[in-house]
């Protein structure tokens, strides 16, 4: 098999949750230029959509999917609708989650939005649902075709290099004032879906059904300037990530030629975990 045909996913069908998101986007668009058929999944049905029509307007195969992978029956239609579109499940990217949400009343307190101290609760709780349980659920529901396909196919979960370290929360001072924290839900989320990887890769030990971690360091979407230059200052290589620098590992991942590769985690980070 030439690297090109290790790298190509023509005749696969691959499903994204967060299809819509930063990253999601451009997953979807990546398995898409390597020949997969991509169900783009997300909890907004115009934005999922709006992925979709673009990448067929583009001569590429897709479909919007709009789920809330915390609900069981959401799910099933999900991968019902996959499935009557497509015919099978290959390549499964869990990228849903959260992004953090701060207490506007403990700001208003005084608080620094993030503080572990009065985190809320439900914003907790509402975490664990979508970053883990959901991730659980399409799991669950996409192997079930790998396995009845003949026991193959590749699973990635999107983790966080925050999943490895706990957050630096000095990157968050601005002119020598706080200005917030990263959550304490981040870092415990994360980890759990490392910890999850781990385990399914061994659960389908004997099998062809790949489960692997992609951890992106931080990525630019319009951050401020004082984040921008604290983050950057922690990397080797002196910068955020653009959006489209984790395409390279998430189709390695994707695709054949990791094919000897379970149970591990890409970390593309620009070195910040390295010193």
């Amino acid at each position: 098999m030439t690297i090109q045909e290790k790298f190509d996913l023509t005749g696969r069908v691959a499903v994204v949750t967060g299809g819509a998101g930063l990253l999601g986007r451009e997953f979807c668009r990546t398995l898409a230029e390597a020949g997969a058929a991509v169900a783009v999944v997300d909890l907004d049905a115009d934005a999922a959509n709006q992925v979709a029509s673009d990448l067929t307007r583009d001569g590429f195969r897709a479909q919007g999917i709009a789920a809330d992978i915390t609900d069981p029956a959401s799910v099933d239609a999900l991968t019902a609708s996959v499935l009557s579109t497509f015919g099978r499940v290959d390549i499964l990217v869990n990228s849903a989650a959260l992004d953090p949400k701060f207490d506007p009343d403990a700001a208003a307190r005084g608080i620094a939005p993030g503080a572990f101290e009065d985190y809320p609760l439900e914003q907790w709780n509402a975490a664990l649902n979508v970053n883990l349980t959901g991730m659980f659920l399409v799991t669950q529901a996409c192997v079930k075709q790998m396995v009845a396909q003949g026991r193959k196919g590749s699973v990635i979960n999107i983790c966080s290099t925050y999943g490895l370290n706990g957050p630096d929360q000095r990157i968050y001072i601005k002119d020598g004032k706080r200005v917030a924290f990263k959550p304490v839900y981040y870092t415990v989320t994360k980890a759990g879906a490392l910890g999850f990887t781990k385990y399914l890769a061994a659960y389908y030990a004997g099998t062809e059904i790949r489960v692997n971690a992609l951890t992106p360091g931080g990525v630019f979407n319009n951050h401020e300037e004082y984040f921008v230059a604290n983050y950057s200052a922690k990397t080797i290589l002196g910068r955020m990530a653009r959006k489209d620098e984790m395409n390279g590992a998430l189709l390695f991942l994707a695709s054949d030629a990791s094919s000897y590769m379970t149970g591990n985690n890409v970390v593309v980070d620009g070195g910040w975990t390295a010193w």
